[in-house]
């Protein structure tokens, strides 16, 4: 397993592990950004808003439904300790939402991952593409900073192993975070 240890108390979001089952289900943690955030010695916390909404055209196309479809929606800000760090988007099509059963506020140990996997929908390859976006006057207000600041996106793909596509979350972070990539050198 990859070193969990960062400076300053940053939280280290370290593709090459995070999704693995141990990973996101380590000591009861409720997905793999509550674990990260207890391996930072913080307290993570979310504010979850789950809906019903219309994809939007870049979702869709990634889902292989038409824009305007209607998907669930997870729409979570995250905390650690009292602080703000990400904001994250989740999109899921309403056949892998009701199956698995993650319209509910609380997705239970490892998250919705853990719950699609359940259901039948288990994510065998994850696509994750870092950007840099400038913040909006909300996700500024939210995140501390002014509007215009450079931060990473972070559009992470989930698609089962037929290739399916099954999720698309978009996270947003704040200041604070270390993101690791390990690859094996041949």
């Amino acid at each position: 397993m990859p070193s969990t240890t960062t400076s300053g108390g940053a939280i280290l979001r370290d593709a090459t592990d995070r999704y693995r089952r141990a990973s996101r289900e380590e000591a009861g943690a409720h997905g793999a950004y509550d674990a990260e955030t207890k391996r930072a010695g913080g307290a993570p916390r979310s504010e979850v808003d789950v809906r019903r909404d219309a994809a939007p055209a870049d979702v869709a196309a990634v889902l292989g439904i038409e824009p305007g479809t209607t998907v669930a929606v997870r729409a979570r800000k995250m905390f650690k300790d009292d602080e703000l760090v990400q904001l994250a988007d989740t999109f899921v099509p309403t056949d892998v939402a009701e199956a698995a059963g993650i319209e509910q506020l609380d997705t239970g140990v490892g998250g919705i991952i853990s719950r699609m996997a359940e259901a039948g929908f288990a994510q065998a390859e994850v696509t994750e593409d870092v950007t840099q976006i400038a913040a909006d006057a909300d996700q500024a207000a939210a995140l501390g900073v002014d509007a215009g600041t450079l931060l990473l996106q972070i559009t992470h793909v989930g698609r089962t192993a037929e290739g399916r596509a099954v999720e698309v979350t978009k996270h947003v972070l704040g200041p604070n975070w270390t993101l690791r990539f390990s690859v094996p050198v041949a």
